[in-house]
């Protein structure tokens, strides 16, 4: 059984879950780029709620741009942004502090391609959460593909309950007393506040 995904920026454990369920995951990257998804945005946990996380793009010079071909842009400091977001809201977890080292060079260095950034990232969090999923990006583009499409369907404006192969498993979240379970946020708040057991949660979902 095999999936397809699109790329994703510290991707949300919906996304990560299909890494464990099916035998190969394909990463789009001939689609035409698409804004305000998760593939320059994740969402968190801070001590009032959910916080979006955008990595900003460069403009492409067409109206229609490969998601392979997206440039990362420098603008507005955003690497030393998101890295205090994630030391703000996670660094009372039990896992922030084992881990904090592994993810912070990728707020200290340029990477140029936003799919690389992703792809590295994803990367490292396999290994940190012992996975070792069969991930390839795909050759061309397929609009109507025969595997598993979840391509548009993972995304911050989809509702995450209407995939019926997904549930979201509560674990322990740092701000839950006040907030209560915060469903399907980014791979780093399960990472974060679970470490080694993130893998146990991953396979219930």
């Amino acid at each position: 059984m095999t999936a397809c995904l699109s790329t994703a920026y510290l991707p949300p454990v919906q996304w990560f879950a299909k890494l464990l369920k099916y035998e190969k995951v394909y990463v789009e990257q001939y689609e035409n780029y698409q804004k305000q998804t998760y593939r320059n945005r994740c969402v968190i946990a801070g001590p009032n709620g959910p916080i979006s996380l955008t990595v900003p793009i460069e403009k492409p010079e067409t109206l229609k741009c490969l998601t392979k071909d997206i440039r990362i842009s420098d603008h507005g400091n955003w690497r030393h942004l998101h890295w205090n977001a994630l030391e703000s809201a996670y660094n009372q977890t039990p896992y922030f502090e084992y881990l904090k080292d592994d993810l912070r060079p990728f707020y200290e260095k340029p990477f140029h391609f936003l799919m690389d950034f992703n792809e590295q990232l994803v990367a490292l969090i396999c290994e940190l959460i012992d996975i070792e999923p069969q991930i390839e990006r795909t050759t061309d583009y397929i609009a109507v593909r025969e595997d598993a499409d979840f391509r548009d369907s993972i995304g911050p404006k989809r509702d995450w309950q209407d995939d019926k192969d997904f549930k979201a498993v509560p674990y322990y979240q740092v701000f839950q007393q006040k907030l209560g379970f915060l469903p399907n946020l980014s791979i780093v708040d399960l990472l974060f506040n679970m470490g080694p057991e993130s893998v146990l949660v991953l396979g219930r979902v």
